[in-house]
């Protein structure tokens, strides 16, 4: 069943966060992501309102995120947003109504 990380992100220093940015996509598909969304515009029909920048990844299994985000090579992406930005990161699994 796929699985989704879903991230909100605050980013604090735009020039740092951009290398970040760069690094991240070939390390998704690396380890069988695909974006779903990466930032844009955000609307918000209710609760609190904010400048956070929102992705969705796609990944096969819960187990593939964690194996992704766990990886030596975002280990080393995620260095590049140490200090340019703040965020919640979580991954749950898809609906699947069998």
């Amino acid at each position: 069943m796929s699985a989704y990380l879903i991230a909100r992100v605050e980013i604090s220093d735009p020039e740092q966060y951009s290398k970040y940015i760069a690094a991240a996509p070939t390390v998704v598909e690396q380890y069988g992501g695909r974006f779903v969304v990466r930032g844009g515009d955000v609307t918000i029909l209710e609760g609190p309102t904010g400048d956070a920048r929102w992705v969705v990844v796609e990944f096969p299994s819960i187990d593939a995120a964690k194996t992704f985000y766990d990886s030596p090579e975002y280990t080393a992406a995620r260095a590049l947003r140490a200090g340019a930005a703040k965020g919640e990161f979580v991954v749950l699994d898809g609906y699947d109504p069998d």
